[in-house]
């Protein structure tokens, strides 16, 4: 299947455009997930084990997660393992995956970037999947033919990508905002998405190219829906940054799909370590961002109604 009308079956069989962000910080674990020693191999498997667990408090409620690598890659080689053993769980438990690396080189580099996240690492006659992610965010500073292996890599697995084009941090309009033949840079960078996403649509009328749009600029988030109609957005920035769902009520179109609002912190980490009851404290905060996404995409919860 298209890999964007698996991200549209994804928000269709749950109701929600939600994204789990997986962004496991250490320091922040229950006291009952903490390291049983302080090695890198035993802290490792302390992430791991705690995001395997949460895709088991959100099977089936959410869609869509988004591991950070950087938090795994912390930990070296017993990190690597451990994000490993986390996409294969979320994948067993039917969502899609979002690696969140933001690479972003060029020629044989590009290459191999790709083909670890999205395709397979070829050693004599056999080919290995090695993260084995549905969708890779990258960095197109670099130009379209740092993008094209990416892009190449994906469509020959059926994978896809999300390009940053409008990041939610609060110095992203350093660059961003500079203008560029009377436009910001990230309009210019928009443009190249919608043509690279327009090259592979699937029957949802959304490319495998999407698009990085924080939920801590409303306004461009607005403007950006508008110029990229066949475009998937991804939008981070919501719950604990202080994207709020009006705040991405402009990232969906009439039918409630081309938008995935992510929640990191917001969801992973609700309460302090020593809660006993962290499992709940999750549980809740899933519900809660899932009711107030639905204020804002009332045709998927009518959807969600009648299938």
């Amino acid at each position: 299947m298209h890999i964007a009308d698996r991200l549209a079956q994804a928000v269709l069989s749950t109701g929600t455009p939600l994204c789990v962000g997986l962004d496991p910080r250490l320091e922040q674990l229950p006291r009952a997930m903490q390291p049983s020693e302080p090695t890198l191999a035993a802290a490792a498997d302390a992430v791991a084990r705690f995001c395997m667990r949460v895709i088991d408090l959100i099977a089936g409620r959410v869609g869509v997660v988004k591991p950070q690598s950087a938090f795994f890659e912390l930990f070296g080689p017993p990190g690597l393992a451990a994000l490993q053993r986390v996409q294969a769980h979320a994948r067993a438990a039917g969502l899609v995956t979002i690696l969140d690396s933001k690479r972003g080189d060029i020629a044989s580099t590009a290459e191999a970037y790709a083909q670890a996240a999205l395709g397979v690492a070829p050693v004599g006659d056999q080919r290995w999947p090695v993260w084995d992610a549905d969708l890779l965010t990258v960095n197109p500073y670099l130009g379209r033919d740092a993008i094209e292996p990416f892009i190449r890599t994906a469509r020959a697995h059926q994978r896809g990508l999300f390009v940053l084009v409008r990041t939610s941090n609060r110095g992203a309009g350093l660059f961003q905002d500079l203008l560029c033949d009377g436009k910001p840079l990230y309009r210019h960078v928009a443009e190249a998405v919608a043509a690279w996403a327009a090259e592979s649509l699937g029957a949802c009328g959304l490319g495998d190219v999407g698009a990085v749009v924080g939920a801590t600029h409303p306004a461009e988030l607005a403007e950006l829906r508008a110029v990229l109609p066949q475009v998937w957005l991804l939008v981070p920035g919501f719950g604990a940054q202080g994207g709020t769902a009006d705040d991405v009520r402009a990232a969906f179109r009439a039918d409630g799909l081309g938008a995935l609002v992510n929640s990191s912190r917001g969801i992973t980490f609700p309460t302090h370590p020593d809660d006993p009851d962290w499992e709940g404290a999750i549980t809740h905060a899933t519900t809660q961002a899932i009711a107030d996404l639905a204020c804002v995409t009332p045709a998927l919860r009518n959807h969600a109604g009648t299938s």
